[in-house]
């Protein structure tokens, strides 16, 4: 997936801010054994950006990353899956960019090494977090806010990021499916109710770039989702 072009406008308490006359930019490619999608989302004019879900191949990222001249201003996870984070350490020491997780996903992120065993891949520990999600928190990138919400059932701490007319739904919510429930931590109920009370509650057009696979859009998923429905 190539870069997409965002919106121009954010409202915050019902005024509407004009932005620079350059969109946002987002790339999102596929990393690791997995195909764990990582996002750069970059502010062409201030050049800050916030990667999602930096999964592996740390290398991949960093050449995203110096080709689009960006200044990474939060590295962000949607949940601490072990194929979501692989390469969170080596991105934060080589942003210095503060890394951020739910603590509900306190478990799994220092499981990583239980995790990749389950999986028969080695992976090593990882260092703390340096801070925490939780619902509603913003993120500032050139003046575009993204909102975290929290939305539990893939993990207990599986969050998504919502900017304009995009939401980056992790695992929670996929083209025609949702999150497996049958890992750590996992559970249907949590999943349903956080995809119909708080994605389905999103605009019909708002893209939903996934965790893995294609994107879709929160509208054809209320309407074709055989797995969670209103």
């Amino acid at each position: 997936m190539e870069y997409n072009e965002g919106l121009k406008y954010v409202t915050l308490s019902g005024m509407e801010i004009k932005k620079s006359s350059l969109s946002l930019k987002t790339k999102t490619f596929a990393v690791g054994p997995l195909g764990c999608n990582c996002s750069l989302v970059v502010d062409p004019q201030t050049k800050e950006a916030i990667l999602i879900d930096p999964g592996d191949d740390f290398e991949r990222i960093k050449r995203e990353i110096e080709e689009a001249k960006a200044i990474v201003k939060f590295i962000v996870h949607t949940h601490a899956h072990f194929d979501h984070v692989g390469a969170t350490e080596a991105a934060q020491k080589w942003t210095k960019a503060p890394t951020l997780l739910h603590p509900n996903d306190r478990f799994l992120w220092e499981n990583v090494t239980m995790q990749g065993k389950f999986f028969q891949i080695n992976l090593k520990p990882l260092p703390p977090w340096s801070e925490d999600l939780e619902d509603e928190k913003e993120f500032n990138i050139g003046g575009h806010i993204f909102k975290t919400l929290f939305t539990p059932g893939h993990t207990p701490g599986s969050c998504c990021f919502v900017l304009n007319d995009t939401v980056f739904a992790g695992d929670t919510l996929f083209r025609g499916s949702v999150g497996r429930t049958d890992l750590w931590g996992g559970d249907f109920d949590e999943i349903s109710k956080s995809i119909k009370d708080r994605l389905y509650q999103l605009d019909g057009d708002t893209k939903v770039i996934c965790g893995h696979g294609p994107e879709t859009k929160i509208g054809v998923e209320k309407r074709s989702n055989p797995f969670v429905h209103l």
